[in-house]
């Protein structure tokens, strides 16, 4: 059984074919799923949503942070693939202390693709995945920014309002659209709306996920920011990191 390092730098046993295959990361089971991996992936999380039939036809495992032990260890795993920000640490040791368990650690474009080409390796996949890389690139190769970029802020989730700082990949991806993140704070700090207000973007993006913003919270921030242009944006665009990544130039395109 040959020894490959994750992105966290953990040293990981994997079969030279895994059959069995586990993910834990949304983005990343697409990721599965675009490379041809129907019939080796076995476990999902409740959260895998893309494609919406593997939710049926595939054994869901849980979340992204609490998972059902005794499914998985039925499922006899001889891969399974989770990420450092979305996977809990003692969760993913005691998996880890069973199974191989290879870990993702993304905060831009740059470790996404490495990501995606690990992955391929992994499951004897590089030419697809050699393919999801090179759309990738030429997609992000076409990407129109605007001369001048715009000091934005993203939310992602409200009741606390919480926001995307730095050192996270919506940064980068904003950065990659043509937004400046006005945050500097790292991670995802809670602001309250006068913190918002002091922070005076001219751009705010209300994300679809993790909380799932509507055409009627748009009114809630410009009552507050009557200046600014306030807009909903696709949330899986701006934090998947895995195959979803070919869809992104495009709708970035119509954002400017």
């Amino acid at each position: 059984m040959p020894s490959v390092i994750d992105q966290m730098g953990r040293r990981v046993e994997v079969p030279d074919f895994p059959q069995r295959i586990v993910s834990l990361v949304p983005s990343q089971t697409e990721l599965l799923y675009d490379l041809g991996l129907a019939d080796r992936v076995v476990g999902v999380t409740k959260f895998c949503i893309h494609p919406s039939h593997w939710r049926k036809e595939k054994q869901i495992v849980g979340g992204t942070k609490q998972y059902r032990f005794d499914t998985i260890a039925s499922l006899k795993p001889d891969l399974i693939i989770g990420n450092k920000e979305e996977n809990e640490k003692d969760a993913v040791e005691r998996l880890a202390a069973q199974y191989p368990v290879w870990m993702s650690d993304i905060k831009d474009l740059p470790e996404a693709l490495s990501m995606i080409e690990a992955i391929g390796q992994l499951v004897n996949c590089q030419a697809e995945a050699r393919a999801i890389v090179n759309s990738i690139t030429k997609g992000f190769q076409g990407i129109v920014k605007p001369q001048t970029s715009q000091k934005s802020l993203y939310l992602i989730w409200k009741r606390p309002y919480m926001a995307a700082g730095q050192d996270t990949f919506i940064h980068e991806m904003m950065f990659e659209a043509g937004f400046e993140n006005i945050l500097k704070a790292d991670r995802y700090p809670e602001l309250d709306i006068e913190s918002i207000i002091a922070l005076d973007p001219e751009v705010v993006l209300l994300s679809s996920e993790p909380y799932p913003f509507k055409e009627k919270d748009i009114q809630e921030i410009k009552t507050a920011l009557p200046k600014a242009d306030v807009m909903l944006v696709d949330g899986e665009l701006f934090s998947w990191y895995g195959s979803r990544l070919m869809k992104v130039a495009r709708y970035f395109n119509s954002l400017s």
